[in-house]
């Protein structure tokens, strides 16, 4: 699992800016934990994820600029 903080810090890095975040309370209908489970995968198939979330991320971006900058 990856701590959402994590993840938006990657997603600062990749994309060149500072989010701006509002640090709230729990909200109703928030999940506190959760998570990919891939056990059946790594069963079935032997898959076991080996990118790190900020490279990922990083890889997803620079694909979602270079796709939606085509269609402009």
């Amino acid at each position: 699992p990856v701590e959402l903080l994590d993840f938006i810090r990657a997603l600062e890095a990749a994309l060149g800016v500072k989010a701006k975040m509002r640090m709230l309370p729990m909200q109703p209908g928030d999940v506190p934990a959760t998570w990919a489970d891939v056990s059946d995968l790594k069963r079935d198939f032997g898959y076991a994820p080996q990118t790190p979330v900020e490279e990922g991320v990083k890889r997803f971006v620079a694909w979602y600029r270079e796709f939606y900058e085509k269609l402009s």
